[in-house]
């Protein structure tokens, strides 16, 4: 079992910059890829960012490359979301999520643990 818990959401004005952290415990940390997905009131949950295992690979949703960065620290349990030039359609409330099983990052269905989110709003 691993429990996810993310931090660092809240209000910014368009262009602004929020850094999202998420904290792991339970099973081992670096076992695990690990994604950030979000979802707007209204619309289906996205996938945003991931990273692999060790760190050397990242992927992220077209709409976000060049503002925003994934990074993980597996010696401290966590992996963060670095969040640049901020948009009003950006709004969503923020996942974590760990993926240990195969398939593609950008499913969601391959991941399987969740956090509970956290809000992030930019306002225009």
């Amino acid at each position: 079992q691993v429990q996810l818990v993310e931090s660092g959401g809240g209000l910014v004005q368009a262009g602004g910059s929020l850094r999202l952290s998420c904290a792991a415990s339970g099973r081992t940390f670096s076992s695990y890829a690990m994604g950030w997905f979000r979802q707007a009131p209204g619309k289906e949950r996205e996938f945003v960012a991931a990273i692999s295992w060790s760190g050397a690979n990242t992927y992220s949703a077209d709409s976000m490359k060049g503002r925003f960065t994934i990074s993980r620290d597996n010696a401290k349990n966590t992996v963060s979301l670095q969040m640049n030039s901020l948009k009003p359609e950006d709004t969503a409330v923020y996942y974590c999520a760990a993926k240990l099983t195969q398939g593609g990052y950008s499913d969601l269905r391959n991941y399987d643990y969740w956090g509970q989110g956290t809000q992030v709003t930019v306002s225009s």
